[in-house]
């Protein structure tokens, strides 16, 4: 139930973030989609330019054509001959050199000349002359005075980007050929339509290229701008997800302390309550001890001083517990409160058969904290370590220095690793609850006061086990108490 509630109130947390970093991948898409847009917008009037061009640069062409045609071909021709005939081989001729010479030097690939009956009167490639047209609608808007302009070969578009493309491009633009009036701008009577063909394969090519550039530098750029976005999202949905874990711990942490405070309060006084009449029964039983006659007298009255001895222990512990702590903070070393915890149980080593390894890495450096209640804590973690070790093993103790958390000055580190048994996942998470134990004997306060000394002393306590492999205590502890934090944080030893 723990569990889900914590799943479900850091998913709570993490709700308004992730709102934000879907509409900011949403607003990227709609960022990529619009640039492919206006990419090929751009991309499409860049080839409106160019067309538009390619037909002003036939209308100069066709204007020349007509100016040379009509004065150096056809009014020669007809003063000369009385009439046009091209079927005549020296009119034909005379007709292609004048076209020739005209559009030598102006980039044209063809042009023919079509009667008003659209007729193909003249081409730049003969083998097609004599034939009749089918051009239709343009053909009619020529003979009117217009200038019309056909793509062929256009590519197919989707989005205004091109898909698919052709080889070729070739721009055909009709004009009209009229007869020229000198000294005068106005133009005369319409005698036929001139075809002029461009091939702006090449220029079109460029403008493709360009329109490719354009679209994947668009693309380029929201890639980027879409990968920095999602770095930053993960990166802060990581951080968010830290500190609404950090926030679930904290609220944990004091409901945790606002039971126990309870509790506390409650084990004080129904303590003191059993303490007194326990005494008088220890005292009354230690007086019948010594009264006894017979030794079967003598044996019951062992067993009630014994039992009394032993709730007294256990209403000590539940004492301990309830009573706060109160530090006497000294300058000392963590080795020190260490060494005379080890040498304490130096006896039960030898008796279990258990080998100690020390690494010791704090230096000369001192923490300002309680020795005596350091002492009774570590004296519970060194006597669990003991107990998951019934048939021996090997006990590793470290300190060292370690770095604070957000930027915190130094801590000093101790950690007591042992190579039993191991805690089952199941009982991880209860280890520090009050009265729990997994032993027959006991309070079940051992690691609850451990856990309250630490705390007291600003520091804390994490467990790692693995079942049949052992468990690692680790305690760490600030070099000074937080309202004496303006004192040296470093003393020789």
């Amino acid at each position: 139930m723990n569990s889900l509630e914590e799943k479900r109130k850091s998913i709570e947390g993490l709700k308004p973030f992730r709102l934000v970093k879907h509409l900011s991948l949403s607003s990227l898409m709609v960022i990529l989609v619009c640039t492919l847009i206006i990419s090929g917008f751009i991309s499409q009037k860049a080839k409106e330019i160019l067309l538009h061009k390619s037909e002003q640069y036939a209308l100069l062409v066709a204007e020349n054509l007509n100016h040379q045609v009509f004065f150096q071909f056809t009014l020669p021709t007809l003063i000369t001959e009385g009439q046009i005939r091209l079927s005549r081989e020296s009119q034909s001729e005379r007709l292609d050199k004048v076209v020739r010479n005209t559009i030598h030097g102006f980039d044209v690939d063809r042009v023919n000349i079509y009667s008003a009956e659209q007729i193909l009167t003249y081409s730049t490639e003969p083998e097609t002359t004599g034939s009749r047209g089918d051009l239709g609608e343009v053909f009619e808007r020529a003979l009117k005075g217009e200038s019309v302009s056909v793509l062929a070969g256009e590519d197919e578009s989707f989005f205004l980007l091109p898909w698919k493309r052709t080889s070729q491009k070739q721009l055909k633009t009709y004009l009209p050929m009229w007869e020229e009036r000198p000294l005068s701008w106005k133009r005369g009577k319409i005698l036929g339509v001139f075809e002029i063909t461009q091939d702006i394969t090449r220029d079109y090519k460029i403008i493709q290229r360009f329109q490719l550039i354009v679209a994947l530098s668009f693309m380029l750029f929201v890639s980027i701008l879409f990968a920095a976005i999602f770095i930053i999202a993960r990166r802060a949905e990581r951080i968010i997800g830290q500190r609404a874990a950090e926030r679930i711990r904290l609220e944990e942490q004091l409901h945790q302390t606002e039971r126990l405070a309870a509790l506390g309060e409650m084990i004080a006084g129904v303590s003191h309550e059993i303490r007194n009449p326990l005494g008088i029964i220890r005292s009354t039983a230690e007086m019948l001890h010594n009264r006894a006659e017979s030794e079967r007298q003598k044996r019951f009255t062992s067993i009630i001083v014994e039992e009394a001895t032993r709730l007294n222990g256990i209403l000590t512990e539940f004492l301990d517990f309830a009573r706060p702590k109160t530090l006497k903070p000294s300058y000392c070393r963590l080795e020190e409160v260490v060494e005379r915890n080890l040498k304490m149980l130096e006896a039960e080593f030898q008796k279990l058969g258990v080998v100690v390894h020390k690494d010791y890495h704090t230096r000369d450096y001192c923490m300002e904290a309680d020795f005596d209640l350091l002492y009774r804590a570590f004296v519970n973690l060194f006597a669990n370590a003991l107990q998951s070790m019934p048939e021996g093993g090997t006990l590793s103790v470290r300190t060292g220095l370690v770095n604070g958390k957000n930027g915190s000055p130094a801590e000093v580190e101790l950690r007591i690793e042992d190579t039993g048994h191991g805690i089952p996942g199941d009982v991880m998470k209860k280890i520090f609850n009050p009265f729990f134990t997994t032993r027959e004997k006991g309070s079940g306060l051992g690691l609850a006061i451990v856990q309250s000394i630490i705390d007291s002393h600003h520091g804390m306590i994490e467990v790692e086990s693995e079942e049949q492999k052992g468990t690692t205590m680790i305690v760490r502890l600030p070099l000074t108490q937080p309202e004496s934090a303006n004192q040296p944080q470093e003393a020789a030893g």
